[in-house]
């Protein structure tokens, strides 16, 4: 049984801490069985590109960010001591269960189920919370380039700090996710965690503890 399925922010790919991220992943997966789900990140940026250059539906962007996703999964892979990729994730607690992180390179999977609306509204955030609902698993953790939500556009407050718990209403308004997550989080009732992937230890801390520093979504009251 998997402990937790991770997505890992495209937005690392632009940070020289992605290698030791990396490598703490690769340690923590030997203790804790978990699914990786690769962000878009730079790949995902170009398809964004193309969409503001030519006039690109949105099932096309949709299913070309997808495999963006795969691309930034394939060098996760190759950054992550002793992973495998995987492209259906029934495959992943098998792989997990023999000490190997499995990165799921969703575009296959996808297309045969094709769940989720085509909408810049979706992107990684609701893929990797779609994944975790698909397999009963639950918290699904967001590591991304910050410390975890602000419920604002913390720009306009140099000492803004994130907020350590956060329910789905507030979710909805928040920036730091893509728009269509709540409602995946609603619907399957999954908890979440925002936690920064430049410091790796966090995500440590998280998988043995059930707490770190970050933000938490509780899932909805029943």
């Amino acid at each position: 049984m998997l402990k937790a399925v991770l997505k890992i922010g495209g937005s690392l790919a632009r940070d020289a801490a992605l290698p030791e991220l990396c490598r703490e992943l690769s340690v923590c997966g030997l203790k804790h069985p978990v699914l990786v789900v690769p962000g878009g990140g730079l790949f995902a940026d170009a398809v964004r590109d193309c969409h503001r250059r030519f006039p690109l539906g949105e099932s096309a962007a949709h299913w070309m960010a997808i495999l963006g996703m795969d691309q930034f999964g394939l060098l996760l892979a190759d950054l992550t001591p002793g992973a495998r990729t995987v492209t259906d994730p029934d495959a992943a607690a098998a792989t997990a269960k023999e000490g190997h992180v499995p990165i799921l390179l969703p575009s296959d999977w996808l297309r045969r189920l094709d769940p989720l609306p085509h909408s810049w509204d979706v992107t990684s955030d609701s893929i990797a919370a779609w994944t975790a609902a698909s397999l009963r698993v639950s918290p699904v953790v967001l590591i991304k380039d910050r410390d975890g939500l602000y419920g604002d556009d913390p720009r306009r407050d140099a000492w803004a700090s994130h907020r350590p718990v956060m329910g789905l209403d507030e979710l909805a308004s928040c920036r730091g996710v893509d728009g269509h997550l709540p409602k995946v989080l609603a619907q399957y009732g999954l908890e979440c965690w925002i936690i920064n992937g430049k410091r790796p230890e966090r995500l440590a801390a998280l998988l043995a503890t059930g707490h770190a520093e970050g933000t938490r979504v509780p899932p909805p009251a029943c």
